[in-house]
């Protein structure tokens, strides 16, 4: 049994903390939100996450030092766009060599940097991690079998988390590409409002594939020449989580998209949804990413001039179809003539 600090009470932090509690670990759950903290003490689950109840054994705080010291290993599920500062409020608290699992996705706009960057920034004494994969959190929680992928820098501290979560219905891989992991993870999420405004517009499957399949291409050119490797891309946290978040409706991204593919714009997109859309965050970062490194990323371009230029979805859609005529892989040679 482990002891695991769980920072972040939302669906997914909770979805976790169920998955961590059958496997008969010791869990302290901290959240910033009242409200959360009120609703999991007082109900033991989330409102927005129905049937997924948090065992009476797990401690709720709103205690950050509660939560974070003595703990074997520390699970980090706020959202991106507060990892860095709640990672900086965790730094007092924590020990050397401390095993800490980034589940969040998203890269930090400012910097350009992946979350687990901004946690090694903040926290240089610990082993940082990343957990990913296609894993909707209302399913985790209700023990829908599930693959993930955890990377890490050293190959005995992925092996020891993938222990800590490994079960019947939760398969977990392990995998030095720190990197890619967290590009594919962080990346699909503008993928995947592209995909939500498709169905906005009402077009059907052949442009959901259409989207996924060049999606997955722009994720992967940008990933290979920032250092990722191909293998990922075609992974678990690549071409998997892809998928996942652009068919399903558990996807918060995608609804997001259907909704502004409908007429909304961005935030009142947002607030319909009324959680985080984090490939709203990541839009931006993903386009100065293309542009710092040379890489042509048609959909994530269109995607932003959607979301920050007041382009109307069906004109993004129309200059992603007129773009000039092109190959479609540049590497696989034609037979020489004769």
């Amino acid at each position: 049994m482990a002891k695991v600090g769980v920072i972040g009470a939302g669906s997914w932090g909770t979805a976790l903390t169920v998955l961590l509690e059958n496997n008969g670990h010791q869990i302290t759950s901290w959240s910033a939100v009242e409200s959360e903290v009120v609703m999991l003490k007082e109900n033991r689950e989330l409102k927005n996450l129905p049937g997924v109840k948090i065992s009476e054994n797990t401690k709720v705080t709103q205690d950050l030092k509660e939560a974070v010291e003595d703990k074997d290993i520390l699970v980090l599920a706020v959202a991106s766009s507060y990892t860095r500062q709640i990672a900086h409020k965790m730094k007092e608290f924590i020990k050397e060599g401390q095993v800490i699992v980034n589940v969040a996705k998203g890269i930090e706009d400012k910097t350009l940097k992946t979350l687990s960057e901004v946690i090694e920034e903040e926290l240089p004494k610990a082993n940082v991690t990343v957990l990913s994969g296609p894993s909707h959190a209302e399913e985790v929680g209700k023990g829908l079998p599930t693959t993930c992928v955890v990377g890490a820098h050293k190959k005995e501290i992925a092996e020891y988390v993938q222990n800590i979560f490994m079960r019947p219905v939760f398969r977990v891989y392990t995998s030095p590409d720190m990197l890619g992991i967290e590009l594919g993870a962080s990346l699909k999420n503008v993928i995947a409002l592209a995909a939500g405004i498709a169905d906005g517009l009402g077009y059907g499957d052949n442009t959901k594939a259409a989207i996924i399949t060049r999606g997955i291409k722009e994720i992967a050119r940008l990933g290979i020449k920032m250092g990722g490797k191909l293998q990922t891309f075609s992974g678990l946290s690549g071409i998997g989580d892809l998928i996942v978040t652009c068919a399903s409706m558990h996807s918060r991204n995608r609804k997001a998209g259907i909704l502004i593919g409908k007429g909304y714009s961005m935030e009142e997109a947002m607030k319909e949804v009324n959680m985080v859309v984090e490939g709203v965050y990541s839009a931006r970062a993903a386009l100065s990413l293309a542009k710092k490194y040379q890489v042509e990323m048609p959909i994530i371009e269109q995607v932003n001039q959607v979301l920050f230029e007041g382009k109307t979805a069906a004109e993004a859609v129309k200059e992603l179809m007129l773009r000039d005529k092109t190959i479609e892989h540049s590497d696989i040679p034609w037979d020489e003539e004769e």
